[in-house]
């Protein structure tokens, strides 16, 4: 492959990500004019559409599509060897690509990223908030970090949080107002806000356990979101019930802001994950990370 064939495929991989010339041309130091027209020398020489553009958007065609999905994960490989090439004079740099959860990024990625671009100050770490599941090998990623039972197998996994538990909050006016649930079957009585799930986009049954018995209730309420932070401030402002995970609420559970409630019937399940893929070779950049999750064990 030539080299100006390795720029057009970077170039048109980098556009594919930003949906953006503008975004990518800063990504890639480039003028977007200039990366225009890179573009549109590797449609020339493949001989089909790869962008649809318009005065607003850039969307990919259905070949477009097609290449970046084979694209993706041997940049990432090339990414990786470059990485390691460096690393072999003793410095760590490149970038570091990793999808999370937000919540995961907030609570237990954000400090070890800190100890990370100390030790590695040329180290580049580029971080997508994603809630949805996907698939970090064809997304280009080098790792991601998602729920332990969202995982799939060929994954090598490492905790990067401890044990997590859901957990019912309300806020005291709410509680003083509508009474204090004793089951989560008494939750059909209360205004409880529902969560759109990411991946499926259908609603959340809230599950719950009790003497080992597992079962899961659908609630009413007032509001439906996919946003968990939303889900946060309307509790606290009294308005009804949320259900999320304990580090979610905790900040205001120990302002006094939020009243956790029926904890008897929220098990703890595994927490968080780094995961990466078992068949691929980990760069340095992402093995200076693994060694920072396995010092700081949860």
């Amino acid at each position: 492959m030539r080299g100006s064939d390795y720029a057009e495929l970077r170039a048109f991989a980098m556009l594919a990500e930003h949906r953006s010339f503008r975004r990518a041309s800063a990504h890639l130091g480039m003028s977007a004019s200039a990366l225009s027209q890179t573009i549109a020398k590797l449609e020339a020489r493949l001989g089909v559409t790869l962008v649809n553009r318009t005065t607003r958007s850039v969307s990919l065609s259905e070949a477009g599509e097609s290449l970046v999905q084979k694209l993706r994960p041997i940049m990432a490989d090339l990414d990786a060897t470059i990485s390691g090439v460096i690393a072999s004079r003793g410095v760590i740099a490149g970038t570091l690509r990793i999808n999370t959860a937000h919540i995961a990024l907030y609570h237990h990625l954000a400090p070890l990223l800190q100890l990370l671009l100390t030790a590695h100050p040329e180290l580049i770490v580029d971080i997508t908030v994603e809630e949805g599941l996907i698939d970090i090998v064809s997304g280009g990623y080098d790792a991601g970090i998602r729920l332990g039972e969202n995982l799939h197998a060929d994954m090598v996994a490492l905790p990067i949080s401890g044990n997590q538990r859901l957990v019912c909050v309300a806020s005291h006016a709410y509680l003083q107002r509508m009474g204090t649930p004793e089951t989560p079957y008494d939750l059909r009585n209360h205004r409880c806000f529902n969560f759109r799930g990411p991946t499926t986009h259908n609603i959340y049954r809230w599950e719950f356990e009790r003497d080992g018995k597992e079962f899961d209730i659908a609630v009413n309420g007032p509001m439906i979101v996919n946003d968990t932070q939303v889900l946060v401030q309307t509790a606290a402002a009294g308005l009804g019930v949320a259900y999320l995970l304990e580090d979610q609420v905790k900040h205001e559970v120990q302002a006094g802001r939020l009243v956790p409630i029926l904890e008897d019937w929220t098990p703890r399940f595994p927490g968080f994950y780094l995961y990466y893929p078992s068949r691929r070779q980990a760069s340095p950049a992402l093995r200076a990370l693994i060694e920072l999750v396995q010092r700081h064990k949860p």
